[in-house]
């Protein structure tokens, strides 16, 4: 939350999913030509919000629940993520510049946006003072603060994804997201989004799934990808054992492209069993047929965006799914029925 001279703008990001006929016969990849997913203004569902109580310290839990509730843009996994990258969970820190407590706000912010929520005792109600070393009322403010910054910068209508941008504004301030019309350039603020991004899935709690322990193989292969949430987009990165460093506009990121994402999960869920092929056009020949009206959790979907099958996902239920979008993008869920997923030709594989 300091300012910054801010630097030239950085070239716009390529998006899409990983499809390289040049590099693919040295890295197994082969494809069919270099295709991406188009940005669209219709939003994603967003990132996994059950926390996982257990990976929070003892004490904390119920007040990042609670302040996870207070926006749709802010979800518990975001909260305790922010916590763990601004104060490491110590109630009393205070950084070489002075920002204070879990969430390490500057005095004056905090004079503006302070919450008594909680007693310095550690009791659920307000003792008349809001202290930033207080974590009751540090927790809540910062859910506070993040509520209203993913409210301004939604108004800003600068595109991308709204809760970087947020986490951005909470780093460098939103005049410097408007400024460069997303992520500002300076490495600390990319750092800092990146790495809270990546780590909500560390905080992330969704049964029996998330851990890839299912009772059923589609469990296992939802479970398994769940795990990602958050995880950035990688162009050629990820495979069986993990997320990895992509290539070209990817190089500079460890994470996954689409197709890397459902080797993973279809491999970590059959423990090693399956090694589907790399790419989205050749996974969606690989297992069994099934028809769209007969999917079930864990299936895997093809989709024709630009002529071949060049992006692919694994259906989670109630109509939605999993996937690896673009450059730029994280690993998230997304609606199935959105009409730009429907107006293109689908492929449904079964690998159980």
């Amino acid at each position: 939350m300091t300012g910054r001279t801010a630097p030239a703008r950085p070239a716009t990001l390529v998006t899409g999913c990983a499809v390289l006929a040049l590099l693919g016969s040295l890295l197994g990849l082969s494809v069919v030509g270099a295709t991406e997913e188009q940005d669209r203004d219709t939003a994603p569902v967003g990132f996994a919000t059950t926390l996982d109580s257990g990976r929070v310290p003892a004490g904390y839990a119920s007040w990042v629940e609670r302040a996870g509730a207070q926006c749709a843009e802010v979800g518990a996994p975001l909260v305790a993520a922010q916590i763990q990258a601004e104060s490491g969970w110590n109630p009393a820190a205070v950084s070489p510049v002075g920002a204070q407590g879990l969430s390490q706000f500057m005095p004056g912010t905090w004079r503006t946006w302070g919450v008594d929520a909680a007693a310095r005792d550690g009791s659920a109600e307000p003792d008349g003072v809001a202290d930033p070393f207080t974590p009751g009322d540090a927790i809540m403010t910062q859910a506070r603060y993040d509520c209203w910054l993913a409210g301004k910068i939604e108004a800003m209508d600068l595109g991308g994804d709204l809760t970087r941008l947020m986490l951005a504004a909470y780093n460098a301030g939103p005049g410097a997201v408007q400024a460069f019309g997303g992520v500002p350039p300076y490495p600390e603020t990319q750092a800092y989004v990146a790495g809270i991004i990546r780590s909500m899935a560390d905080f992330t709690g969704a049964g029996s799934a998330s851990t890839g322990t299912g009772d059923t193989f589609g469990e296992r292969v939802v479970g398994y990808a769940e795990k990602w949430l958050g995880t950035p987009y990688a162009w050629g990165g990820g495979g069986a054992e993990g997320p990895s460093r992509g290539f070209a506009q990817g190089a500079d990121t460890v994470g996954f492209d689409c197709s890397g994402l459902v080797q993973y999960a279809v491999y970590q869920a059959s423990g090693g069993r399956i090694l589907l092929p790399r790419v989205s056009q050749a996974q969606v020949t690989a297992g069994t047929a099934v028809a769209r009206a007969d999917m079930r959790p864990g299936d895997v979907i093809g989709f024709a965006l630009h002529g071949g099958y060049d992006h692919i996902g694994i259906y989670l239920g109630d109509g939605q799914f999993i996937h690896a979008p673009k450059t730029g993008d994280v690993v998230k869920i997304s609606d199935l029925d959105d009409p730009y997923y429907t107006s293109k030709p689908q492929k449904v594989r079964r690998f159980s």
